[in-house]
């Protein structure tokens, strides 16, 4: 289990290795550090940046798990509460409420889960790490070749 794809996605682990920790703090509401990552992982020295901006692209990630929050949310207030569009009941705007706090609360962990997804998309799972050299393509950023 702890070798999984979607293990050491949701657990924040390098996607090279799925055993080294992405972030240098493990906890998302350390907000000073939230978005603060290794260089390399500490276990296979993977870049955690390929790039220079690179993490760009994590804003479609984190739009797309935001509309399946909300999704799910919607869905599971209407078969629990069950919600009218009459202009004399409030439930939507009950659902509407809790489901923008809650998403405010979760919102660190989103990040998070979004550079580990972003990442696990261009880094593949290599099992014999230990023996086989990192792979670099001509967009590494120069500095990080050294490693």
């Amino acid at each position: 289990m702890k070798n999984t794809y979607l293990w050491s996605t949701l657990t924040n682990k390098c996607p090279r290795c799925r055993q080294g920790d992405l972030f240098v703090s493990n906890n998302p509401y350390r907000l000073s550090e939230i978005t603060t990552m290794h260089e390399h992982c500490p276990i296979c020295n993977q870049p955690t940046e390929i790039e220079v901006g690179f993490y760009y692209g994590t804003g479609y990630v984190s739009y797309a798990l935001t509309v399946a929050y909300f999704v799910s949310t919607f869905v599971a207030w209407k078969v629990l509460f069950g919600m009218s569009f009459d202009l004399d009941d409030n439930r939507i705007f009950y659902w509407m409420g809790t489901a923008i706090l809650t998403l405010f609360i979760i919102q660190p962990i989103l990040m998070r889960l979004s550079r580990s997804i972003w990442l696990g998309w261009f880094v593949s799972y290599n099992k014999d790490w230990k023996n086989s050299p990192l792979e670099y393509n001509e967009r590494m950023i120069e500095t990080k070749k050294e490693h």
